[in-house]
């Protein structure tokens, strides 16, 4: 299956945001590993209506004025990676939660080394709030983006 992509600038650096022909599949980071998230190949689309649609939601939640995305989104992934990504999506705006909340909700307590995993390989950043995942102790830890990233989307929704 062929995947539009298009690049936008961010305050967190460009991003490329990737969709199929219905729903957005993936933001990868400037500075993405290309191990991370695998993907079909992609042709450059800078008029696709979901990638527009993306663009606008995101340029509004890093101006403060969006708090929740509606995008339609298509997760890749293990039935396991998908339910830690599904619970993301729950977490509030301006709320984090530790790994071991995240194996709690999913209902598997002793997997926090696996949420951990699934969650850092969220293919959809930013939208799918990975960045809202802390460790226990509430220290900022693993993101693909970079910590740094990290921090600057997490003071973003303290404003």
């Amino acid at each position: 299956m062929l995947l539009s992509y298009k690049y936008i600038n961010s305050p967190v650096g460009q991003l490329k945001l990737v969709a199929n022909e219905n729903a957005l599949v993936a933001v990868l980071w400037d500075n993405e590993n290309p191990k991370r998230v695998r993907l079909a190949e992609l042709v450059e689309q800078l008029e696709h209506p979901v990638l527009l649609k993306t663009e606008q939601q995101l340029q509004e939640y890093f101006e403060g004025k969006r708090r929740e995305f509606t995008l339609p989104l298509d997760f890749e992934g293990t039935v396991f990676q998908k339910q830690v990504w599904s619970a993301l999506l729950n977490i509030p705006y301006g709320e984090t939660r530790s790994y071991k909340d995240i194996a709690l909700q999913i209902g598997n307590e002793k997997a926090v080394r696996a949420v951990g995993a699934a969650n850092g390989k969220n293919p959809i950043s930013i939208i799918a709030p990975c960045h809202r995942v802390i460790g226990t102790g509430g220290a900022l830890v693993g993101f693909a983006g970079g910590l740094d990233k990290k921090d600057i989307l997490l003071k973003l929704e303290q404003q």
